[in-house]
């Protein structure tokens, strides 16, 4: 249906005339007006003035109207010397009589100035009056030789001022819609910029601090297990590799969209949670993973909202974790999902990367605390993360010991079948 309307209305645009055809047509039927209401006012005045000389004025008159879109002034002169001619050749400056002018008058008043429109008009209105008092044949008539035309030239005026105001009212309208658009694609520029942002601190700071802690545990371990240090170094290139192909999707939202875009890879969710649980192995932190309920399909939003979240609580245990082993626990009810990290302190048991730990500098382990203590970078990410998502966060220390991060997400699917 839209569509055929719009076919319709290209139809239409293409049958429209030219505007020279329908300014030439316009000053053909205004003509006709006004010599008709030269001819009906002749008739019936007493004592009639000569017809040819008030014809001849009003096609000049209507001649003049050609360029009143590129010299409304000048036209406007004419126009009122030709009526004040006619009134002055004893013709009744009527509305028929006086087309040309109130269409002078108006094209004035749409493209000038208030100054220029409102001093045109009086002195339009002015010149009628001078007009119709100059004759002696309307003695007793003033309201029809004075006031009449004054007033009809006013309100073409005042008519061509309305229009004006609208017109520039129209303009201000489009402008501001400009404007709110341009805004908001700011706004929206700015908001993906501040997700790739958060992209990049999760990928950068999971990787890296995977890769830190495989370096510090095989240094660690070179003098008393050499063959374990190495086995830790072979499996160094594989978290390198896994943050440039992370960083190179992300980055790549940045492309343009002529780029090619065939060695992008998609979003991260839990269907890779095996290889996070690996990456971890590999930097020396035991995850155990478990399912509660029967798992729901996710949006992208929150699957990948779900992983980063678990990357980030993961990352947090790596860096700040005296332990090293972990539990992730996936609950899944019908309208939410429940995500929970915990990790134990041993009260007696050293962490085995405390010799790379000392060596840290003093603001490296004020950081640490503060992220501890709820209050680090990582946290507020994983917050944000789950309110953008309509979610509920927690973290915190244990009563029994250790530290838990809980996030809650709603789930948009009341399907119930499994993920695949």
């Amino acid at each position: 249906m839209s569509t055929n309307w719009q076919r319709g209305a290209a139809r239409l645009a293409r049958r429209r005339p030219r505007p020279k055809v329908v300014e030439a047509m316009t000053s053909v039927l205004l003509t006709a007006v006004t010599v008709f209401g030269v001819v009906l006012t002749r008739t019936f005045l007493p004592g009639p003035p000569t017809l040819w000389p008030g014809v001849a004025l009003a096609v000049v008159a209507c001649a003049a109207l050609l360029l009143r879109r590129d010299r409304p002034l000048p036209v406007l002169a004419v126009t009122l010397s030709c009526a004040m001619a006619q009134g002055a050749l004893g013709y009744l400056l009527t509305p028929g009589v006086m087309g040309p002018l109130l269409v002078a008058q108006y094209a004035v008043s749409v493209r000038a100035s208030v100054r220029t429109t409102w001093s045109t008009a009086f002195a339009s209105a002015a010149g009628m009056v001078v007009a119709g008092l100059s004759h002696a044949s309307f003695p007793d008539s003033l309201v029809l030789a004075v006031v009449n035309p004054a007033a009809w030239v006013l309100l073409s005026a005042v008519f061509g001022s309305y229009v004006r105001v609208r017109r520039e009212y129209a303009v201000a309208r489009a402008e501001h819609a400009a404007r709110e658009r341009e805004e908001e694609a700011r706004h929206r520029v700015f908001q993906e910029r501040m997700r790739i942002a958060r992209e990049l601190h999760d990928v950068v700071a999971h990787h890296l601090t995977l890769a830190d802690a495989q370096a510090g545990t095989a240094a660690h371990l070179y003098r008393t297990d050499p063959d374990k240090a190495f086995e830790i170094v072979a499996r160094l290139p594989e978290s390198t590799a896994a943050a440039l192909r992370e960083l190179k999707a992300t980055v790549g939202l940045l492309r343009q969209d002529t780029d090619p875009a065939d060695e992008l890879t998609p979003a991260p969710g839990l269907g890779q949670l095996p290889d996070l649980v690996e990456a971890c192995a590999a930097a020396g932190l035991e995850v155990t993973v478990t399912t509660d309920g029967r798992p729901h399909p996710l949006t992208p939003v929150l699957d990948l909202t779900a992983y980063r979240i678990l990357q980030e609580a993961l990352t947090n245990v790596t860096k700040h974790a005296a332990t090293r082993t972990a539990r992730v626990r996936l609950a899944y009810t019908r309208r939410h999902l429940t995500l929970t990290v915990t990790n134990d302190t041993p009260p007696d048991r050293p962490a085995p990367d405390r010799l790379t730990a000392d060596r840290r500098a003093p603001d490296r382990l004020t950081a640490d605390r503060r992220a501890g203590s709820g209050s680090g970078f990582g946290l507020l990410g994983m917050r944000e993360r789950a309110t953008a998502v309509g979610g509920a966060f927690h973290a915190g220390h244990r009563p029994q010991g250790g530290f838990e991060v809980a996030c809650t997400l709603p789930l948009t699917s009341d399907d119930e079948s499994p993920a695949p």
